[in-house]
């Protein structure tokens, strides 16, 4: 990428080697240092690096809020954006759904946590725009790549940890140490006190929790048509509301309630005010259609798929998924398991199968579903769902999960069109015309 700036002896600034040139600074990232011999061959106006552009772009006037965890960084983040817009901010996001200034959609889906000159130039932008806050997911990927290298954080959020990519980090304790290594600094940080321990810097720490004794404590709550909970902050009770379903997306609300407390001059009864009006994020427990009830969510690890249906577990659930390819195996059986222990029905798909064949994953998945009877193998995804549908009984919720809002579906090296709901759609309209 190149990019022009303006008051510097250098035209342009970029991190690759490959167009540098005279008029240009090269940025010397982590992931660019081996290419720096190349670099320097084609003569640059300067060397520079991330914090030396942080500071020539003058992003200390930006408040820095980062989000990691296994589960639950994309809902957090978005009601972060949320509540601090509806409190009259100018603020940015930037995550999985891409990049926003001030309520409207700059770019479009990216990585969760892009290049390092591609996040500086984001900063920028906003700080252009007059924006105060600045709300970014941070991936175990881009921790480990140096992907946030230069960045002052006014905020590290943890949400939880769980089993996930395990085909980069290979095993759960360097993915465990690689999280951890994000709160290492003195830098303000609020951490979720109920879910699985990381390792953390104790200076500047706020927790949050349902369990234990926390700065922010869930003191009662009601899942009954969307949440609603009496949080308590020291001494400070207040009351909110959420139309979010699911006991995981009242960790998500409570972890977004307490971070913008911690960055802002709002009261607590401002904020749990400004969190009623964040609908959630689309393809995060998406009510896409109301009868029958089918519901499309992203949960693609044994975690995020078991807190969905927790979420549910009074109700009689019809469950769609597969697991995506040339990705961690081991998780495929598990999430086998919590299909079996939550389903009445299960439909075995592809889910972005990759390089691998869609059979061999879903014959992986089964062998964690002993109630054989319930399971059905479809591996077009489209017929799975439209079966799903066509058996679909009275008082069933169908669960479309794995994919959420992505609008492609991956086969080998190509990226198909695929919308689990506008298939959804589409098959409740011509099946009960409406």
């Amino acid at each position: 990428m190149i990019y022009p700036i303006k008051n510097q002896s250098y035209k342009f600034i970029t991190d690759d080697s490959n167009i540098c040139d005279e008029q240009s600074a090269f940025v010397l990232t982590a992931q660019n240092k081996k290419y720096l011999q190349m670099a320097k061959d084609s003569n640059p106006a300067s060397i520079i690096t991330p914090k030396e552009l942080y500071s020539i772009y003058g992003l200390d006037t930006l408040s820095l809020i980062g989000i990691t965890g296994t589960n639950g960084k994309t809902t957090t983040a978005a009601a972060i954006y949320s509540m601090l817009l509806d409190l009259g901010e100018k603020v940015a996001f930037q995550g999985t759904r891409g990049f926003f200034i001030n309520d409207e959609k700059v770019e479009g889906k990216t990585l969760t946590t892009p290049s390092i000159l591609n996040t500086l130039q984001h900063m920028k932008s906003a700080k252009d725009a007059g924006c105060k806050y600045f709300i970014m997911e941070v991936s175990s990927h881009a921790i480990a790549q140096e992907r946030i290298e230069g960045l002052k954080f006014s905020l590290k959020v943890f949400t939880n940890i769980t089993q996930d990519h395990l085909d980069y980090h290979k095993t759960f304790e360097e993915y465990w140490r690689v999280k951890s290594s994000f709160f290492s600094d003195d830098t303000k940080k609020l951490i979720n006190k109920d879910a699985k321990k990381i390792d953390f810097n104790m200076k500047n720490t706020y927790t949050y929790a349902l369990d234990v004794p926390a700065s922010f404590n869930i003191l009662a709550y009601s899942l009954n048509d969307g949440i609603t909970a009496a949080i308590k902050h020291f001494e400070t009770q207040e009351e909110f509301f959420s139309p979010l379903y699911g006991f995981f997306n009242l960790y998500n609300i409570t972890a977004a309630i307490a971070s913008v407390k911690l960055i802002s001059e709002y009261s607590l009864k401002e904020i749990c005010e400004a969190c009623e009006n964040f609908a959630g994020v689309s393809g995060r427990m998406e009510v896409v259609s109301q009868r029958p009830l089918i519901i499309v969510d992203f949960a693609h690890t044994p975690d995020g798929m078991d807190k969905v249906l927790d979420s549910l577990k009074e109700k009689k659930l019809s469950i769609v998924f597969g697991a995506g390819g040339n990705r961690d195996q081991s998780k495929r059986i598990q999430m086998g398991r919590i299909a079996n222990r939550y389903g009445k029905k299960v439909y075995l798909t592809m889910d972005n199968p990759r390089d691998e064949d869609p059979l061999d994953i879903v014959n992986q998945i089964a062998e964690g579903i002993s109630k054989k009877e319930i399971v059905r193998t479809v591996i077009d995804r489209k017929e799975a769902i439209k079966l799903a549908i066509d058996e679909l009984e009275e008082e069933e919720i169908l669960l479309v999960l794995g994919k959420g809002d992505e609008e492609f579906i991956e086969i080998g090296d190509q990226k198909i069109p695929f919308d689990d709901r506008e298939v959804i759609r589409s098959i409740t309209k011509e099946k009960f015309n409406r």
